[in-house]
């Protein structure tokens, strides 16, 4: 029988051995790992435990009723480790194949051999262990990818890896989108974007990769702070309108570019602001705001601050009676002739029938009597209405008032023609901006206002702060002053040169034309610029506005280019307001003279509102599917035939009505815009099949 002691001793010996042999094996290891792979292995260790960035999510730019403006929404970008622990040669070889064949199918920007060669590639050499794979895609196209063979088997068995980043998105396009801004590099680059860049980028988080065992883990070192949403001024519904006018009057005209504000009377909160410029393809966009940005010669619209600067001084003691005499349309100052555009019958004029025909030649003439010998205190009165004072508004880009003060020896441009024109809006240079925030202090009793743009800061869901609106000056002029003028702006509406938008039922619009040409490189050019600044109702002013617009072609006159879109987006917006009941009168009247607009849809549906209403109608229709048009004293409602198989005509409808008509047939859905429909992919009468899909655009107007 063996010794037992002889046996343990054996045993012993061969475990001490099994021990040495280990660690001699794990001495090659790392000496191998060191010497021979050494930089790689400390490299991908680094790599590893490197802190990365962890972008925050930027805040949303949202309309004053909370709808989003601008928003940020995740994008994935897919890359892959074709090396990783857990991705066997077997499984590799086994459906790269069927991969590529996905990529290529999903992708469409190359075939399967190349996404085979360039992952096989990776794999074989082992240099690219975060191979970039495809474009950007959104968070539904990334649960389709992670079902492709080798990706399914996910990050470490598979190699399937995803990069998020935000993207920025507006919802309603371009919808006042140089106000809102852009971003260059995630950072805001101009606009409220810009501006409340700090508050809307939040603060960015980082992570680490680490590996444990055979898996690769993120492990979050500081969480990422999301940015906060920014609340503005702007009404998308009065956007919508002023900018679809204000397009309307540009493709019309063949326009060089137009601008349309309009502002909160008591606040000075910008509620739609609009800069349309026309490109070298013949497409209207948003490229620079010109709004707040561009200081011209206002031409006749400046006549105002003209009035003003000559009551208050006491020049002018009552516009009814104090009169000028305009001659027969021309009158000669120096060596240059200033011409009218109306011929009076009678040349002797009092001062609020020069306003309401907008004569040049009284102006000039008023200010050559009362200021010749003393320019400069001209000059001085202008400047009392804060003409020159900056706005100090949140976004970047305010360009500056220029009037020039008097120079006896001319150095800054001054000459012996200066001060009359000056009087009529030339040789001055001011913003559109600018100029209508003296035509709100006016509408405002006095007070000026500074514009504002930005209502508060919100963070999940909460203001957090709150902006107010700022008094620039308690009082620019005399209250004798202000309604002076005011009265002189109605008359122009009713009786003058815009007398041409006076028709408007139930209120009242209280402005100024304006017509003036355009210099370049120091000579006029032939080209003009058509405004109309002023507010709304006139009796209790809600809203001032201006349009201009620049350079139209055979018609330039501020009445017709310009007046028309302020009335029609007063029109929409005095109608919106009196809906909600801010406005009230002893009997409703009707705007444009016509029964009220109404969209089509259900029969039912629209009958019920048409008799709460009490709106007369016809009642011979039966149809589910109704279209209505306003008349005179009546509303007719006309059938719309729904065929089985065909398109049916959307048209008119609102959103709720087409979306449900359409998907009872089958169809799917995709809605741009808001208001009624305007537009519809596939064509009424047209044959579709079942599934497909059917892109409306929607529109106010």
């Amino acid at each position: 029988m063996a010794d037992p002691r002889k046996r343990s001793y054996k045993i012993a010996v061969a475990f001490y051995l099994l021990v040495i042999v280990c660690m001699i094996a794990i001495c090659i290891k790392v000496f191998s790992l060191k010497l021979v792979a050494g930089d790689d292995y400390d490299k991908k260790i680094t790599e590893n435990l490197k802190e990365k960035i962890k972008p925050a999510i930027r805040g949303n730019i949202l309309a004053r009723d909370g709808r989003t403006l601008a928003c940020s929404f995740p994008q994935y970008r897919i890359r892959m480790d074709p090396c990783a622990d857990g991705l066997t040669d077997e499984v590799f070889d086994a459906e790269i194949g069927e991969l590529s064949r996905c990529l290529a199918d999903f992708f469409k920007d190359h075939d399967a051999t190349y996404y085979r060669n360039k992952i096989s590639m990776a794999r074989h050499k082992r240099n690219d262990r975060n191979l970039a794979l495809g474009r950007p895609i959104t968070y539904t196209e990334l649960q389709k990818v992670r079902e492709f063979p080798i990706f399914k088997r996910g990050r470490n068995r598979g190699g399937f890896m995803t990069e998020e980043s935000n993207t920025r998105k507006m919802p309603f396009g371009y919808l006042a989108g140089r106000t809102i801004g852009t971003l260059q590099g995630g950072t805001g680059n101009v606009g409220i974007e810009l501006t409340y860049n700090k508050e809307l980028q939040g603060k960015n988080g980082t992570y680490c990769t680490r590996r444990i065992t055979a898996a690769a883990v993120d492990e979050e070192i500081i969480a990422p702070e999301d940015g906060k949403d920014v609340l503005t001024t702007i009404d998308i519904d009065i956007q919508d309108v002023a900018e679809n006018a204000l397009m309307q009057q540009l493709k019309k005209y063949e326009a060089d570019h137009g601008v349309a504000i309009l502002m909160e009377v008591k606040t000075g909160a910008v509620r739609a602001i609009v800069n349309l410029e026309k490109t070298s393809d013949g497409r209207f966009l948003e490229r620079y705001n010109y709004a707040i940005g561009e200081a011209s010669e206002p031409g006749s619209t400046f006549k105002l601050a003209t009035v003003m600067a000559m009551l208050e001084d006491g020049k002018i003691k009552d516009v009814d009676n104090d009169t000028i005499n305009i001659f027969q349309g021309e009158f000669r100052i120096h060596d240059q002739v200033m011409r009218d555009s109306h011929v009076e019958p009678n040349p002797i004029v009092s001062i609020s029938k020069a306003f309401q025909v907008s004569s040049n030649i009284a102006f000039s003439r008023l200010a050559m009597r009362y200021y010749q010998d003393d320019p400069q205190r001209f000059i001085d009165n202008l400047k009392n209405l804060g003409l020159c004072d900056s706005l100090g508004i949140e976004l970047k880009g305010e360009g500056k008032t220029n009037i020039k003060n008097y120079s006896k020896d001319g150095k800054n441009g001054w000459s012996g023609t200066s001060l009359p024109w000056m009087s009529i809006g030339y040789e001055v240079q001011i913003t559109p901006l600018h100029l209508l925030t003296l035509y709100n202090a006016v509408a405002n009793g006095g007070t000026m206002m500074r514009p504002m743009f930005v209502e508060g800061i919100m963070d999940h869901g909460e203001i957090v702060e709150r902006k107010r609106p700022v008094v620039l000056r308690n009082s620019i002029a005399s209250r004798r002053t202000i309604e002076t003028v005011k009265k002189m702006l109605e008359s122009v509406v009713q009786v003058g040169t815009a007398k041409n938008i006076s028709g408007t039922k139930g209120y009242a619009i209280a402005g100024k034309t304006g017509t003036a040409q355009i210099a370049s490189k120091g000579q006029y050019s032939g080209k003009h610029l058509a405004s109309f600044a002023g507010y709304f109702p006139a009796e209790s002013p809600m809203y001032s506005c201006i349009v201009s617009v620049s350079g139209p072609n055979n018609v330039y006159y501020g009445n017709i280019v310009a007046g028309s879109v302020v009335k029609a987006i007063a029109d929409r917006v005095y109608s919106a307001e009196f809906r909600k009941g801010n406005i009230t009168q002893k009997k409703q009247e009707q705007i444009a003279g016509v029964y009220p607009y109404s969209k089509g849809g259900r029969i039912k549906d629209i009958k019920t509102v048409f008799s709460k209403l009490n709106l007369s109608h016809n009642v011979d229709v039966t149809s589910a599917w109704v279209s209505t048009s306003a008349q005179e004293n009546s509303i007719k409602i006309s059938s719309r035939h729904v065929v089985d198989g065909m398109m049916p005509d959307v048209k008119g409808m609102g959103a709720s009505d087409a979306v449900s008509l359409l998907e009872s047939k089958g169809l799917k859905v995709q809605i741009t815009g808001f208001g009624k429909v305007v537009s519809q992919s596939i064509p009424h009468g047209e044959r579709y099949i079942k599934g497909s899909t059917v892109l409306l655009e929607l529109r106010n107007g």
